[in-house]
């Protein structure tokens, strides 16, 4: 009798007899109890069992039973041999279904230890290695030829750039590469100057008068036809060291166009004692160039047709309301005339090539210097008795001349600061003839550093204008 119920008894018989083997013929071994076969079939099951922790799966039962005879009624497909012990000889990854009637827990057979899993990361793919050829060393990767004999330079060649310089022959002198002319020359005479040759402090700035600040150096350069200018403003050290603004303004302004343009180059100086001097030296070149501006094709044709004498009393008149003006400006803000003043030099220049006319005109101290043939000229000598200062005006004598210039003549306008050193040490004025005569107009920082050649004794503001005809 089965637990599942009753089934036919030669069925039962056949699956004790496959279990057990034969049984006596007297129907019952030693020990054949109902608790020996549960255990027995305890046993035979944990054989069979997976101890892994997977869901089990159920088995479909199978009839054990042997093949049926013909007729009986019974499924008779193809059942796989059984091995003895009831497991089946197609090898231990077939499921063996047990006895009939019975749930069987079965996990699936485990992959080979070879084969990767499907969820695993394969890797790349390695390619399998080409035969290395007999002539190639071993190490090197697949493909891969031998490296070529290396030269006999360095291995490693930086990129290509510019040519090293060749060194010296031995036993012969160095070479020794030409310094800056600043560093060469900076200063003439028995020697170098007290204060430091750079700027060293700024004035002090009026957060409501931004307008006044005046930068310590101006550099200005041009060409028209026949004629080269270069103009430099530059700080003396004394301002430099004690942080004061530079009292000397330079304007430079071309009016009109062509062949009929006039160029305008005008230099003032304020007053050393002023507070307002740079405001006035401003004012007054600003001044001087609106009422020549205005007046420029008159000029122009007056200047053409040389008419010496009209040309002096225009700018003369000129000049004495550019005054005017300086001096209503002084008392409308409550000072001395004196206080708002400025010297005032200008040059005219016509662009046209065929009208070499060159006109200077001002007030004040200061210079105007020609170098024709290597030779240092003054074409405004310095007379203490044209100089005297009245209550109107700190210099009253109008200055005027007019000159014609030849091929390779350098003009020089400059002021007082500049004059001084000029007159005073004649090594100053032979380094600017050497410099600015036969070789032609510097570049503007060559014209930079040949004004701020040093003197020992004057360190007032420089301002220097230089005209090259060509």
């Amino acid at each position: 009798m089965s637990q599942q119920g009753e089934t036919d008894r030669r069925q039962e018989d056949e699956w004790w007899r496959q279990l057990y083997g034969q049984p006596d013929p007297g129907g019952r071994e030693p020990g054949d109890t109902l608790d020996d076969r549960y255990s027995s079939a305890l046993t035979a099951l944990g054989e069979e069992a997976d101890g892994g922790g997977t869901v089990p799966a159920q088995a479909a039962p199978q009839d054990t039973a042997p093949p049926a005879a013909p007729g009986d009624g019974r499924y008779t497909g193809a059942h796989p041999a059984r091995a003895p012990g009831g497991r089946s000889g197609a090898g231990p990854d077939e499921d063996d279904a047990g006895p009939p009637d019975t749930l069987r827990l079965r996990r699936p057979a485990p992959p080979p230890a070879t084969a990767p899993r499907p969820w695993q990361y394969q890797g790349p793919p390695h390619p399998q290695a080409a035969p290395q050829p007999a002539s190639e060393p071993p190490g090197l990767p697949p493909g891969w030829a031998p490296a070529e004999p290396a030269p006999e330079s360095p291995p490693s060649e930086a990129p290509p750039g510019p040519p090293a310089p060749a060194a010296p022959a031995v036993g012969s002198a160095p070479t020794v590469l030409p310094q800056p002319t600043l560093t060469e020359m900076a200063y003439v005479g028995d020697g170098p100057p007290t204060y430091d040759p750079e700027p060293t402090a700024w004035p002090a700035a009026d957060p409501d008068g931004l307008d006044d600040l005046v930068p310590d150096t101006e550099l200005d350069g041009a060409r028209y036809g026949l004629l080269t200018v270069r103009t430099a403003s530059v700080r003396g050290d004394s301002a430099r060291y004690r942080g004061e603004p530079r009292r000397d303004a330079v304007l430079t302004a071309r009016f009109g166009g062509g062949d009929d343009a006039l160029l305008l180059i005008a230099v003032a100086t304020g007053p050393r004692t002023s507070d307002t001097a740079h405001r006035a030296a401003r004012d007054a070149c600003t001044w001087m160039a609106t009422a020549v501006g205005r007046s420029q094709a008159r000029l122009t044709e007056d200047i053409r047709a040389s008419r010496r004498g009209s040309l002096k009393s225009g700018l003369h008149r000129l000049t004495d309301r550019c005054y005017g003006r300086l001096r209503a400006r002084g008392e409308d803000l409550g000072l001395d005339p004196a206080d708002y003043s400025a010297t005032l030099r200008c040059l005219l220049l016509p662009a046209d090539p065929d009208c070499r006319i060159r006109l200077f005109f001002g007030v004040g101290d200061g210079g105007l210097y020609r170098i024709r043939g290597g030779e240092w000229q003054d074409l405004d000598p310095w007379r203490p008795d044209e100089h005297a200062e009245t209550e109107d005006s700190p210099a009253v004598r109008f200055r005027f001349r007019a000159s014609v210039a030849r091929s390779g003549d350098t003009l020089l306008l400059c002021s007082g600061g500049l004059a001084g050193p000029l007159r005073g040490e004649p090594a100053l004025a032979a380094r600017l003839t050497q410099r600015w005569g036969a070789a032609g107009p510097p570049g503007l920082p060559a014209f930079l550093g040949d004004t701020q050649t040093r003197v020992k004794g004057y360190a007032d503001d420089r301002t220097a204008v230089a005209v090259w005809d060509a």
